[in-house]
C-alpha cells in the first residue's frame, strides 16, 4: 500500500507539473502588458484569499510554529520567483530555464548537507540525464556567467530549498494552514515588490488576457498545485519530486505547440525525451530496487 501511495504522489506531482506548464504561455501573454510583481500580486493574493477560505475553520486554531514553517516556504518561493525576474531582465530566458531547473541536481545536495539524507543513485542518476535533457530542450542556451546568470541560480536553490523544506514541513504540519501562510507571505512581498520596482500594484489594463491569466494561474498554478505539492511530497522524496518537476518546460512545450502554434525542434525534442528517461530511470530503479530487496528478505 506504501510503494501505491508513493506511486500516486508520483503521479500528482505529475499533474503539478502539467499546471505549471499549462499555464505558461498565457502567463506570457499577461506580463507582456502587466508588471510582473503586479502580476504576481494579484496571483497570490487571491490564492491565499480562496485558500483561506477553504480552510477558514484551520486558521483560527493557528499556531506558531506552523506559522513559522509557512514563512519559511513563503520566502524561499518569493525569493525563487523574484531572482527568476531579475534574471530574465538580464539574460536570455533559455538560460534561464535551465539554471533554474538545475534545481534538480541541488535537491539531493542540500538534502544531504542540511539532513543528512542521501538520495538513491536512481535518483541522482535520473536527476543528471533530467538535467541534460533541460540543456537541450532550452536549445542550449549561452552559459557565459554574469549577474543574470547568477540571479538564475539563487532562484535554483531557492526552489531546492522550498522542495526540501516542503518535505520536512508537509510530514509534521497541517497541509491547509502551510499552503496558506506561504501563498499570504508571497503575496505581501510581491506588494512591496511591485511598489518598490513598478510604482504601483494596480494593473493598468484589467483586460480579458489579464483576467484569463490570473483566474487559471490562481486556480490550477497556485492554489491546486501547491496544495498537491504540499499534501502529497510526505509520501515520495524531494529528489524524485525535484525530477517530477522537469517536466514543466515539457508540458510547456506541447501545450504551446497545440494552443499557442509554438514549435520544438529536433534538438529541443530530444531534450524533451531525456528529461521524461531521467524520470522514469528514478520510478523504475527505485521500483526494482524494493523489488529485489523483497525477494532478498524472502
Amino acid at each position: 500500500m506504501s510503494k501505491l501511495r508513493e506511486y500516486g504522489a508520483d503521479f500528482s506531482l505529475f499533474l503539478v507539473a502539467l499546471a505549471w506548464g499549462g499555464t505558461f504561455f498565457i502567463v506570457q501573454d499577461a506580463v507582456s502588458k502587466t508588471p510582473v510583481y503586479v502580476f504576481l500580486f494579484w496571483r497570490f493574493f487571491l490564492s491565499s484569499l480562496l485558500m483561506a477560505a477553504i480552510s477558514y475553520k484551520k486558521i483560527l486554531h493557528i499556531d506558531l510554529k506552523t506559522l513559522k514553517a509557512g514563512l519559511v516556504l513563503g520566502f524561499f518561493m518569493f525569493t525563487g520567483f523574484a531572482f527568476q525576474t531579475f534574471g530574465l531582465t538580464l539574460t536570455l530566458s533559455s538560460t534561464v530555464a535551465f539554471l533554474t531547473g538545475l534545481n534538480v541536481i541541488i535537491v539531493p545536495f542540500l538534502l544531504y548537507i542540511i539532513f543528512g539524507k542521501k538520495a538513491s543513485i536512481y535518483s541522482i542518476l535520473g536527476a543528471v540525464i533530467a538535467s541534460c535533457g533541460l540543456y537541450f530542450l532550452t536549445s542550449g542556451g549561452s552559459l557565459g556567467f554574469g549577474i543574470g546568470e547568477s540571479y538564475a541560480l539563487i532562484c535554483a536553490f531557492a526552489f531546492a530549498f522550498h522542495i526540501v523544506f516542503t518535505d520536512k514541513y508537509s510530514k509534521k504540519y497541517d497541509v491547509f494552514l502551510l499552503v496558506t501562510i506561504q501563498l499570504f507571505v508571497v503575496a505581501v512581498l510581491s506588494f512591496f515588490a511591485a511598489l518598490f520596482f513598478d510604482g504601483t500594484f494596480v494593473p493598468q489594463d484589467v483586460n480579458f488576457v489579464f483576467v484569463e491569466a490570473t483566474l487559471a494561474t490562481v486556480l490550477f498554478a497556485t492554489v491546486f498545485a501547491f496544495g498537491i505539492q504540499t499534501a502529497m511530497q510526505r509520501y515520495t522524496t524531494p529528489a524524485k519530486t525535484a525530477i517530477i518537476f522537469t517536466l514543466e518546460p515539457v508540458s510547456a512545450g506541447v501545450f504551446g505547440y497545440f494552443f499557442a502554434g509554438e514549435l520544438l525542434n529536433l534538438v529541443q525534442l530530444g531534450g524533451a525525451f531525456l528529461i521524461l528517461f531521467g524520470m522514469l530511470s528514478a520510478e523504475l530503479g527505485t521500483y526494482f530496487r524494493n523489488k529485489k530487496a523483497k525477494e532478498y528478505k524472502c
